[in-house]
Parts: C-alpha cells; sequence; structure tokens
C-alpha cells in the first residue's frame, strides 16, 4: 500500500497537476449548454488534451481511441488487458466525463472559472473535480497496480463529453461499442462527492433528473402595464399558478404523487448511521447570514437530498435586468425548471406527469409550452459483495486513515442507471472528491487536491482485491 501511495503521490504532483491546470483553461462547456460547441472547439481541445495524457501512460498492454459518431460528442475509450495473477476474470469499467457546466457568476475576487489558481491544497477552477481529473485518476490507479507488482482484471476506461447536458449521446456511443463491455462485474465512478475529507464516501444512489423549459406566452408583443394590467393576466403570475399544480411553494412538497417513491429501509437506515457520524448536511451549504434550512433534522436532510422530489428554477428568459425593466406588461415568461426525483422513481412516467400538469387546460387561454428534454434516471446500487466492502473499508483505513461510510447522492449521472440495467449483478464503487465548499456547478468550484489523490489510491487497491476475488473464484470453479 505504501508503494502506491509514493507512486500515486509521483504521478499527482508531477503530471497531473500541471495538465489539469491547461485542462482547467478550456471553457468546454456542454452542449445543451452551447450550440456552437462544434465549430468554438474547446471540446476537442479537452479531448485531445486527455488523450494525450493517456496514450503516455506507462500501461502493458493500453489501446487508447476517440470514438467519434456525427453530430455527436466524442468519447474517449481506454482498454487494458488483465495484469498479473494469471490474468484474472471480469472485466473493471471506470468511468468519468471531461465537458463542463457553464461558468455561473459570483467567483471570488481574481478567481475566474477559466483561471486556475492553486490555493492552500485546493485547484480553484471549473471542471477540475467535476470530473476533468476521473481521466486522469483511472489510469494512474492502473498504472499504480502494475508498477507495484499487483493485479488487475482487464479494464476499460470511459470518459464521455456529454454528461453535463444529461448523456444524450451516451447510449448511441455504447450501441457502437458492442460487446467490448461485456462481461463488466464491477463499475468505478469518480464523478460523485464526500460528506468530508476526513474518509473515503461511497455514493449508494443517485437521484433522477426531469429539465426542461416552460414557456407562457399571453401578448404578442409588450404593452405598457398602466393600460393593461388588470386585463391582461401577468405570464410571470400564470408560471406561478403552473408552478403551483407541481410544487406546493410554502413546504416544497412535490403534488405529483409519480415523483414519489417509498424509500428503502436500508437506505433509511443508512441515512440513520450517516448522520451520526457527519454535522447535519446544511451546515456545508452557503446560507446568508440569518437563513435556514427547510428542516433543522440532520437525518431528514439527507433523505431530502436524496429520495424526495425537488423543484429548482435554474434559469430565465423575458425578464429584463431590473436597471432595464420599463413599466411593461411582458408579453411572456420562460423557466428552465430542474426537477431531481427519487433514486427508484421510473423517470419517463415522472416527466409524461410534469408535461401532463403544466399543459393541460392552460389559464386564461394562454399559449403555454413545456418539454422535458434534460431527462435522466436515477440508481440505486446493489449490495455490496462481502469482498467489496472489506476492500473499501480497507482502502479508506490504510489511505485515510478512518473506515469507509456510504451516503445517498442528490446528484444524477445517466450512465449508472444504464449500466444498472445493463449489467444487474455488477459491483458499484461510485465515489468522488466534491465535499464541503466544493460547490460544482457554481462559482469557486475547488478540486482538493490530497482527496483526490487518496481516491486514486483507493481505486487501485479495489482493484487489486477485485482481482483476487476473480481469481480465487475461478480456481474454485476450475477446482470443482
Amino acid at each position: 500500500m505504501s508503494s502506491i501511495a509514493e507512486h500515486v503521490g509521483q504521478v499527482w504532483d508531477e503530471e497531473i497537476l500541471d495538465t489539469l491546470v491547461e485542462y482547467i483553461t478550456i471553457p468546454n462547456v456542454s452542449p445543451a449548454y452551447e450550440d456552437e460547441w462544434v465549430s468554438l472547439g474547446h471540446m476537442e481541445r479537452a479531448v485531445g488534451l486527455v488523450h494525450d495524457w493517456c496514450a503516455a501512460r506507462a500501461i502493458a498492454g493500453m489501446t487508447i481511441e476517440v470514438q467519434r459518431i456525427a453530430g455527436l460528442t466524442p468519447l474517449i475509450i481506454v482498454e487494458v488487458p488483465a495484469f498479473g495473477r494469471s490474468e484474472a476474470a471480469g472485466t473493471v469499467l471506470l468511468y468519468g466525463h471531461l465537458d463542463k457546466q457553464p461558468e455561473m457568476t459570483g467567483w471570488r475576487e481574481g478567481f475566474g472559472p477559466w483561471t486556475p489558481i492553486l490555493e492552500a491544497g485546493r485547484l480553484y477552477g471549473r471542471g477540475g473535480a467535476d470530473d476533468g481529473y476521473a481521466a486522469f485518476a483511472s489510469l494512474t490507479a492502473i498504472e499504480a497496480v502494475q508498477a507495484t507488482g499487483g493485479s488487475h482484471a482487464r479494464c476499460i476506461v470511459l470518459i464521455e463529453a456529454s454528461e453535463e447536458s444529461g448523456s444524450p449521446d451516451l447510449p448511441a456511443h455504447l450501441e457502437a461499442i458492442g460487446d467490448r463491455i461485456a462481461g463488466t462485474d464491477l463499475v468505478l465512478c469518480l464523478d460523485s462527492g464526500c460528506l468530508d475529507y476526513e474518509r473515503l464516501w461511497v455514493t449508494t444512489s443517485l437521484r433522477g433528473l426531469v429539465g426542461g423549459r416552460l414557456t407562457v406566452e399571453i401578448l404578442t408583443e409588450g404593452v405598457h402595464s398602466g393600460s393593461a394590467s388588470g386585463v391582461v393576466p401577468s405570464s410571470f403570475r400564470i408560471v406561478r399558478q403552473l408552478l403551483d399544480r407541481v410544487e406546493d411553494a410554502a413546504t416544497g412538497e412535490i403534488r405529483l404523487p409519480e415523483l414519489h417513491v417509498e424509500i428503502p429501509p436500508d437506505r433509511r437506515r443508512q441515512a440513520e448511521e450517516t448522520a451520526g457520524v457527519v454535522s447535519a448536511y446544511a451546515t456545508t451549504l452557503p446560507f446568508v447570514a440569518g437563513a435556514r434550512p427547510v428542516t433543522d433534522d440532520p437525518v431528514q436532510q439527507l433523505l431530502a437530498h436524496t429520495w424526495y422530489p425537488t423543484l429548482s428554477t435554474v434559469g430565465a428568459d423575458g425578464l429584463p435586468p431590473t436597471s432595464r425593466a420599463g413599466n411593461v406588461l411582458r408579453p411572456s415568461t420562460s423557466l428552465q425548471l430542474s426537477l431531481r426525483v427519487p433514486p427508484t422513481c421510473v423517470v419517463d412516467t415522472a416527466a409524461a406527469a410534469v408535461e401532463r400538469a403544466l399543459l393541460e387546460d392552460p389559464p386564461y387561454g394562454a399559449r403555454v409550452t413545456f418539454v422535458a428534454d434534460h431527462v435522466g434516471p436515477g440508481w440505486n446500487a446493489p449490495e455490496f459483495a462481502l469482498w467489496l466492502d472489506a476492500a473499501l473499508n480497507d482502502a479508506s483505513l490504510a489511505t485515510f486513515g478512518q473506515p469507509a461510510r456510504a451516503y445517498g447522492e442528490g446528484g444524477t449521472i445517466p450512465f449508472m442507471g444504464m449500466l444498472g440495467n445493463r449489467f444487474p449483478d455488477a459491483q458499484f464503487v461510485i465515489t468522488g472528491v466534491l465535499g464541503p465548499g466544493s460547490n460544482a456547478h457554481g462559482p469557486n468550484e475547488f478540486l482538493d487536491l490530497a482527496t483526490a489523490r487518496k481516491v486514486t489510491e483507493v481505486l487501485s487497491h479495489v482493484m487489486q482485491a477485485h482481482a483476487v476475488q476473480a481469481h480465487a473464484t475461478t480456481d474454485s470453479t476450475t477446482a470443482g
């Protein structure tokens, strides 16, 4: 274990950090937020940077390619044959992405999304933690196993470029890949978070996503508010009425039964155990002075973060800046809605229910449109196998000095739902570096470098444990 730590630390210090700094300078915003992503060329720059770094690794038998499908974002595919211990059976699939969220406002003075700044062991800038480090950490973990005389099963690394858009390009890429990921029995994903930086955190569930643009049109052009108000209903008031069909504004509770599920007893128990280890989840969030969370109960905070559906309005069109707002009754209002749904919720059913609620019987005969164009399934992990549970705990003790812990995450990684359906018997390790204050998608996003190194080490240990287990299972089967 000390040899792995030494190798991983050296690669991070001497090679990964400088490359990540360059990666952060590339504004490779995901296609959902940048229509001109092809002509701008930023995505190609990011793909080239990651590809070239990976291709230079000292990994036995490695092949690397960029799979391209017309009109879609590219996919980096790395394949590594089994190594050591008589070539252990099984396949390990490692996943990450390299596209980024938009800039967002509110960065500290001197900081910015495309301005990498290293401060107190943290690398600031968009995409370093979500999820630029994943490709580098995955290849380094494989390399560390080989460099220290360990063993791993066949590995395939997939780095996609549309995750922040809901992974719309991934199904076509998976179809093109064919049976190259067949036999996957262990999935390692580095696109999640941690509740503190003191131990390994493993994500056991992810919420699904229903996102789309709601538009209400009531006039063909703006009209003086003194002339029309009281006769023409405000498009914003109509939007409020429609949202009231979906959400109780007083409590935040979602009113549509299709978006609710029964919380599994083991996940409720996990939330209770996690709440006993860390302080209330809300304490990690940047509330303004005097503000308070929806609930002060730490267990309910964790469940609300994971198993309750929620509605957020994340964008708006049709509203001028307050400094330029004339006394005009605006012709339309558009809102970008983001509904997080529980891990086991049937996301297509949820999307259809939201569309019905918003579109049926529009108030005042207004023209209302809504298309759920950002839809991704949730995911609930299978129970850890005994060997994996032990490996995770041992790896956390060796790297962090604390036992591993598990919790449910409130975000969405559509690929995990796809893989869960495709490989129902596979084991999943979903982890990451997005801890308190790291602020993925928001201003001042940072990558905690010490945590990133330790997570990389954990991957190496888990891959070795998997190889030992797979080899032992093969021997037992042969003997039988």
